[in-house]
C-alpha cells in the first residue's frame, strides 16, 4: 500500500480508455478527435500512480493525429480498420483460416462487428471496405446502424473495380475469388450498391488496384464518372495501388484532372512496409501535393506479423523480435510504427480480423513516438526486398 504503482504506458493508456467509455460511447477528446483532452479520472491523478516509459525520452508522448483526415472536422488516430479479411471466409493472409473463427455468414458477421466494436472503442474512426471484400460493406453498414452513429462521428472509405465470385467459400476449385473489372458499367453498377449500403457516411470512393496497364486512368468515360459521383455524391475520389509499378500509377494519377482542371484523385492508397518501400518517394511527393496517403498490407499479410513460416525469412525475423524485445512490444506493432514514422504521415490501415490482433496493432502509435531513428534506419536497410520479389511472394500466397 506505501509503494507507488509503476504502470506501462500502455496499461494507463488502457485505464484511461476504459474510463471515457464509461462516461459515454462516443469519445471526443484530442486523443480520439476532438480539440480538448478529457481531464483523466481523480485516481490517475493520485501520487500513487507514476508512468515507467521505456524510452530514452522521460515524458509520455500522446500518439499522434491527423488533423482534417478526408476533410473531417475532427482529429483521427493514424490507424483505421481494413476489413478485407473481415468480410469473407477465404482470404490470403498468413493464419487467416486460424484467426477466423466460424465461416457462416452469421459468424463472420458477429466476428467482424466484435472487431469492429473494439476498434471504435480504442479510437479508430477510420473504416476501409471495397466490393468485392466479400460481405464487408453489408456488415459495415449494420454495425453502423447498430452502433447508431452519425456521419460525423467516423469516416468511411470504400472501392470499386473487382467484384467478389468466391460465394463465400474458401475452396473454390481453382477459380478466382475476385475478378478485374474497370469498365464504366461495373463503376454505375458498384458505387450504387456502395450508395445503397454506406449512403452518407461514405467519404471516399476509390478504384481498385489501379495499374498501368488496366487503362483505367486513361478511360475518359470511366474518369468522367468519376468525377461526376464526386460533384453528385460529394464523394473525394482516391485510388489504390499493386504491384512493382506503384510509384509510376501514382504520378500518373497526379496529373489526371476534373473537366474544371483539378487533381480528380485526393487520396491514394499503396502498400508501403518493411519489406515493400519502393513507392516511398512518389508517397512523399503525392503528401506534398495535397493527397492524403493510406497504407494499406503495413504487415505484408502477415509476413511481418510473426507467422512467417519462410525458413529464408528467420535472419529477419530474429532482427525483428530483438528490436521488437527492446522496446517492450510486439513484432506487428514495431512493424506498423515503422509505417507511422514515414515522412508521407499516412493513415495506416490495420487488417486485423481478431480484438487481440487488433489491440497489439494498436500499440504502434505510441511506439511510433519513442522509436529511435538509428533502429528505423536499420530495419529499413536490413529488411528491404526488390519489389519484383515482393509481389511475386504476394502473389503466391494461398487462398486459407
Amino acid at each position: 500500500k506505501n509503494k507507488p504503482y509503476i504502470y506501462r504506458v500502455s496499461t494507463v493508456f488502457h485505464f484511461w480508455g476504459q474510463h471515457m467509455l464509461t462516461r459515454g460511447r462516443h469519445v471526443h477528446g484530442s486523443l480520439l478527435g476532438g480539440t480538448a483532452a478529457p481531464s483523466l479520472p481523480p485516481r490517475m491523478h493520485s501520487s500513487r500512480i507514476r508512468v515507467q516509459c521505456r524510452s530514452s525520452s522521460p515524458s509520455i508522448h500522446n500518439p499522434a493525429l491527423l488533423p482534417s483526415f478526408l476533410g473531417s472536422s475532427f482529429q483521427v488516430p493514424p490507424i483505421g480498420l481494413g476489413l478485407a479479411a473481415l468480410g469473407r471466409p477465404g482470404y490470403i493472409n498468413l493464419g487467416h483460416d486460424r484467426a477466423i473463427r466460424a465461416k457462416t455468414v452469421e459468424d463472420m458477421k458477429q466476428q467482424s462487428w466484435e472487431v469492429l466494436d473494439t476498434a471504435y472503442e480504442l479510437g479508430v474512426r477510420y473504416f476501409d471496405a471495397a466490393r468485392s471484400y466479400g460481405m464487408a460493406e453489408d456488415f459495415l453498414s449494420s454495425w453502423l446502424e447498430k452502433r447508431g452513429l452519425e456521419p460525423s462521428q467516423c469516416l468511411v472509405g470504400s472501392k470499386w473495380g473487382y467484384y467478389y465470385t468466391a460465394g463465400f467459400k474458401v475452396d473454390t476449385g481453382g477459380q478466382p475469388h475476385e475478378i478485374k473489372d474497370h469498365s464504366r458499367s461495373r463503376l454505375e453498377d458498384q458505387s450504387a450498391k456502395s450508395n445503397q449500403l454506406l449512403g452518407s457516411h461514405l467519404n471516399l470512393y476509390q478504384i481498385h488496384s489501379a495499374t498501368l496497364e488496366s487503362g483505367v486512368l486513361q478511360s475518359k468515360e470511366v474518369l468522367e464518372g468519376l468525377e461526376q459521383l464526386s460533384k453528385e455524391k460529394g464523394w473525394r475520389i482516391g485510388l489504390s495501388l499493386s504491384g512493382p509499378k506503384q510509384a509510376d500509377t501514382l504520378k500518373a494519377a497526379m496529373n489526371v484532372r476534373t473537366s474544371d482542371g483539378q487533381p480528380l484523385f485526393s487520396a491514394v492508397q499503396a502498400t508501403w512496409n518493411l519489406l515493400e518501400q519502393s513507392a516511398g518517394d512518389a508517397l512523399l511527393e503525392a503528401k506534398q501535393a495535397g493527397m492524403e496517403i493510406i497504407v494499406k498490407e503495413g504487415l505484408a499479410n502477415g509476413r511481418l506479423a510473426g507467422v512467417n513460416p519462410d525458413p529464408g525469412f528467420v535472419p529477419k525475423q530474429s532482427l525483428l523480435s530483438n528490436v521488437a524485445q527492446s522496446y517492450n512490444t510486439t513484432v506487428d506493432a514495431l512493424a506498423l510504427a515503422v509505417v507511422l514514422s514515414q515522412q508521407f504521415k499516412p493513415m495506416v490501415l490495420s487488417g486485423a480480423c481478431t480484438v487481440d490482433q487488433l489491440r497489439s496493432n494498436m500499440q504502434a502509435i505510441d511506439l511510433a513516438s519513442r522509436l529511435r531513428e538509428h533502429d528505423i534506419e536499420s530495419l529499413q536497410s536490413l529488411l528491404k526486398q526488390d519489389a519484383d520479389f515482393y509481389w511475386g511472394e504476394r502473389s503466391a500466397l494461398p487462398w486459407n
